[in-house]
Parts: structure tokens; C-alpha cells; sequence
């Protein structure tokens, strides 16, 4: 479970990634998101093939992960910042506690609208383990791809490719949220977002 140390180190580090330029605020280009996202699909397009024709399960990991780090990359592009080269899955994993877990959690409560309180407590758990998710899978790509044997359990890879299908669900309703705020907001002939 992400608590809220993980979460206050990812705040903090924020702060620092910011001044050292390790995530800066770019001008939207359609062309990087695009990359972003067709890298994303590939991604699990290939984790999908591997896990249904039983092939490598450390691929399997890796591949899960890296769908989940394409997506992640296009969803804080949408907020306006691209992540650098160095130190770009720390950087990524901190920037989706710090940022795109409120929106998560935002998004979850829509789809939780009837019960109310239940869903705010069930929605900040989901959007928790949504984020930490990505997190827990940075750490065992590394693991897996550099200091692990062949004894890899499939279980693993079947639970790397699992989480990469939920998480790629829920950073595209983030991606829709944006549509639909910016298409509004030009409709109203109000402010850009």
C-alpha cells in the first residue's frame, strides 16, 4: 500500500527534479504524445502476445512495465511537464504520486457517484494502489532484468501484465478527462487548460 512517507518522498523529490530539470514544463506537441502512446499500445500489445503463448516470463515483466511507463509519461505530458532521460522511471513514479493520483482519485469518484463515502475510501485506495502499481513494477523490471535467473515464477509475470492492463484502463480515462475538460472549456469560450 502507498503510504504517506512514499508519498511526502515523492512530494519532496518533485521539488528537486523541478530545479534540476529532470521533469520541465514543455509546450504540448502532438507528435511526443503520440510516441507516448503508440510505444504504450506496442508494449502491451507484445506483453498480451507473450503471456497468452507462454513465452519469456521475464520479458513478460518487462514488457508490462514498460506499457505502464509509456502511459504514465503521456499522462504527465498531458498536465504540461516531460520527463528527462536521467533518472526517468524514479522521476515518472514520483511525478504519478504527486500528480496523477489526485486526478485518479477524481476520476474514481465520478464512477463511484452513488455511494458517496464508501467510494471516497474505496477510490483513494484504488487510486493508491493504481500509482504504487507502477512503482512496485519499476522495481521488479530492475530486479528481474538484472538480477534474477531463469527461476522466475509465472505467477509474477502474469501479475505484471495484469496490473499493466488496469493501469493503462485508468490513465486513459485520465487522458478522456482532458479531452472532455479542453472541448468543453472551448465550447464555453473559457480558459485553456
Amino acid at each position: 500500500m502507498l503510504d504517506e512517507q512514499r508519498i511526502k518522498e515523492a512530494t519532496t523529490n518533485m521539488k528537486h527534479y523541478l530545479a534540476d530539470k529532470l521533469i520541465r514544463k514543455e509546450p504540448f506537441k502532438q507528435i511526443v504524445f503520440d510516441t507516448y502512446m503508440n510505444n504504450h499500445k506496442e508494449s502491451l500489445s507484445l506483453a498480451e502476445h507473450m503471456h497468452t503463448n507462454n513465452l519469456s516470463k521475464l520479458w513478460i515483466v518487462v514488457v508490462s512495465y514498460y506499457s505502464m511507463f509509456y502511459i504514465a509519461n503521456a499522462v504527465i505530458y498531458k498536465m504540461g511537464y516531460k520527463v528527462g532521460e536521467k533518472l526517468a522511471h524514479k522521476v515518472t513514479a514520483d511525478a504519478l504520486i504527486t500528480w496523477a493520483r489526485t486526478k485518479l482519485k477524481t476520476s474514481l469518484l465520478e464512477d463511484y457517484e452513488a455511494a458517496q463515502e464508501e467510494a471516497l475510501e474505496l477510490a483513494d485506495t484504488k487510486a493508491n494502489m493504481i500509482v504504487e502499481s507502477f512503482d512496485q513494477e519499476r522495481k521488479k523490471r530492475s530486479f528481474f532484468q538484472y538480477e534474477t535467473t531463469e527461476e522466475i515464477k509465472a505467477g509474477k509475470a502474469t501479475t505484471s501484465f495484469e496490473r499493466a492492463k488496469q493501469f493503462s484502463t485508468e490513465m486513459h480515462k485520465l487522458l478522456e478527462e482532458g479531452k472532455k475538460k479542453k472541448n468543453e472549456n472551448a465550447q464555453n469560450g473559457g480558459s485553456k487548460n
